[in-house]
């Protein structure tokens, strides 16, 4: 049976709201939808929650969660790469004699993915031949059929040529952005790669409310519209 090791990742430090991790979103902090449906999850051997402040350690203490250490400085800049962060966690844990083959990385800015959702994307990818999946969702109104730049002399030019005069939404081909719910890689590949999307990563959808993604102030005001409102929100 291959080892998941399930890591979120909350820094103290964010620029688009202060505080963001344990900003409320309903009646708790946003970082506690995350752990709770991370702790739901039947797929991921062991989870760890990896951060430098000590109010956010204390928090996933609350909640039973492995927080083995507050994570040094220079992991934790604003411009620190994720898999840095996730390199110095699998590296504490394999000092303590703990080896895993995956890794699944959960933010904390995207609360509405559901335990359902991380064990069909880990049973996903270990019933594939790729080595890493990323969470996706349709792009639509940003499709690039859609999209113009400005000439020089002001005049717009479709970025992408298309053949029919009058593009409806079910002429074109979806296309997909990487929404950030659920990342999953081989730990072998990631450290090797140092980047979870290349030639071998797969894609999980997931319906737009879900990809909600929250970095500033409009993103937790429409969070709030989506948890209020059960009609935005289907299944699953």
């Amino acid at each position: 049976m291959k080892k998941i090791l399930g890591i979120i990742l909350a820094r103290a430090g964010s620029k688009g709201i202060k505080n963001k991790n344990i900003v409320k979103l309903g009646n708790k902090p946003l970082i506690s939808w995350t752990i709770e449906t991370a702790i739901k999850s039947k797929k991921i051997t062991d989870l760890v929650l990896s951060t430098d402040s000590k109010k956010i350690a204390a928090l996933g203490k609350k909640y039973s969660i492995n927080v083995p250490f507050l994570r040094p400085s220079k992991f934790s800049k604003d411009k620190t790469p994720s898999v840095d962060a996730i390199e110095h966690t699998i590296n504490f844990l394999k000092k303590k004699g703990k080896i895993y083959d995956y890794v699944v990385l959960l933010e904390p800015t995207s609360p509405f993915r559901s335990h359902y959702d991380i064990d069909r994307s880990i049973n996903k990818i270990l019933n594939s031949s790729a080595n890493a999946l990323v969470s996706v969702s349709k792009i639509d109104s940003l499709n690039p059929a859609f999209l113009y730049e400005k000439s020089k002399k002001n005049l717009l030019k479709p970025i992408k040529k298309i053949k029919l005069k009058y593009l409806r939404r079910q002429d074109i081909d979806s296309i997909f952005f990487i929404e950030g719910t659920i990342y999953i890689s081989k730990i072998s590949t990631l450290l090797e790669k140092r980047t979870f999307c290349h030639y071998n990563t797969i894609g999980y959808e997931v319906p737009k409310w879900k990809s909600i993604e929250i970095d500033d102030i409009l993103d937790l005001e429409l969070a709030k519209i989506i948890l209020k409102n059960k009609k935005l929100r289907k299944s699953a």
